[in-house]
């Protein structure tokens, strides 16, 4: 780190007091790869677009609740919870949404369409099957993309957890699926 440079970590304190300039500071670092990461899971920029906006406003509202950890981790499960929101909704009211909004950039993308697959039919079965800790490691390691460093801050549980509770949800997935 620069000298100088205040941390991921510092700026949350900043932000959790009501520094603006902290903010924009996160926004600065965090935007670029949150745009990147978003676009993989939507086809629509818009929806990113808004999404990206109101994960921000969440690190703002919600930064008091930021405890140790990484920083980008804690963005990014903000960014996918309420991607999820904002898609369930659009499906809610699709009139509304295909009267509004060009069919062609709201084209699912090929992970959309797969990750609908995950909620219903024997996958879904499988991964309810699953205690809640196993289910949640999937969810940000596999759905989410996660890496095992950001899992386990996201988490807040140690990396080697998140690896033992992957291997053992993979098994019972494996053997729950056969």
């Amino acid at each position: 780190m620069r000298r100088g440079r205040p941390s991921d970590e510092r700026l949350m304190r900043a932000v959790a007091r009501g520094d603006a300039e902290a903010l924009a500071e996160l926004y600065d670092r965090h935007a670029p790869w949150l745009f990147l990461r978003l676009k993989r899971r939507c086809s629509d920029q818009g929806l990113i677009e808004e999404v990206a906006q109101d994960t921000f406003l969440g690190v703002w509202r919600d930064a008091e609740r930021y405890e140790r950890g990484n920083v980008g981790g804690w963005i990014w499960t903000i960014a996918v919870r309420r991607l999820i929101d904002a898609q369930r909704a659009r499906s809610a009211r699709p009139e509304q949404a295909s009267e509004a909004i060009d069919t062609a950039r709201t084209t699912p993308s090929a992970e959309q369409h797969a990750l609908g697959g995950v909620e219903h039919g024997e996958l879904g079965a499988a991964l309810h099957s699953l205690s809640p800790e196993l289910r949640d490691v999937v969810r940000v390691t596999i759905i989410d993309g996660m890496s095992m460093a950001e899992a386990a801050a996201a988490l807040g549980i140690p990396e080697g957890t998140v690896k033992t509770r992957a291997r053992r949800a993979r098994a019972l997935l494996r053997e729950a699926l056969a």
